[in-house]
């Protein structure tokens, strides 16, 4: 079971034990060839060229590897513009790979639509990879390079929205921004760390 940690509005904590922590959030940005992973202050990728069904072993276990520890796993939403695609049930596949362990391992998931991860970041709905690349490093000072950096930006996006969400924000948000936490999934599980 995951470490439930108290925030504001809680009993306070016993004299000298000093401010709690922030709980282990995990952003990601699943794909079948770059997922972005990000966590506070870093970001990294998981790049594979396999196919099929070793290539989604081989992208779950990488992201365990990730998330085992976590309070709380966010990650990037479907876009419903690209269900015509190729890869798009085993993109789906995926999505439900890391939740079914996030459940039977009892750790709460997040999952943030696109439009809100854009609005969240960038100010809109509508923002393109690049300006989510560039709000992330403004902001936060994370900066993405290489072939996975947009892929790695929008993990530490939705990252930031969960731990915005969680009472940990990052990095003060625009009110005109924060908007976007109302239209993600969030966990409802007492064992939530807020």
């Amino acid at each position: 079971m995951t470490a439930t940690l108290g925030t504001e509005g809680s009993a306070p904590a016993p004299a000298g034990a000093g401010p709690r922590p922030r709980p282990l959030v995990i952003g990601l940005d699943l794909s079948l060839t770059s997922t972005g992973v990000a966590g506070v202050g870093w970001t990294d990728r998981i790049r594979t060229k396999l196919r099929g069904d070793a290539r989604l072993a081989h992208v779950e276990a990488a992201v365990v590897s990730y998330i085992r520890h976590a309070d709380l796993v966010a990650m990037e939403g479907p876009s419903f513009g690209h269900g015509a695609l190729p890869g798009h049930e085993d993109l789906a596949g995926l999505r439900v790979l890391v939740r079914r362990y996030c459940y039977r391992h009892r750790i709460p998931y997040a999952v943030v639509p696109p439009s809100s991860l854009k609005l969240y970041v960038a100010g809109y709905g509508r923002a393109t990879k690049g300006e989510i690349r560039s709000a992330v490093a403004d902001r936060y000072g994370v900066r993405t390079e290489g072939a996975a950096r947009y892929d790695e930006a929008d993990a530490y996006g939705v990252l930031a929205a969960a731990c915005d969400w969680l009472g940990h924000r990052l990095a003060p948000v625009p009110e005109t921004n924060a908007r976007a936490l109302a239209g993600c999934q969030w966990p409802t599980a007492p064992e939530v760390p807020r």
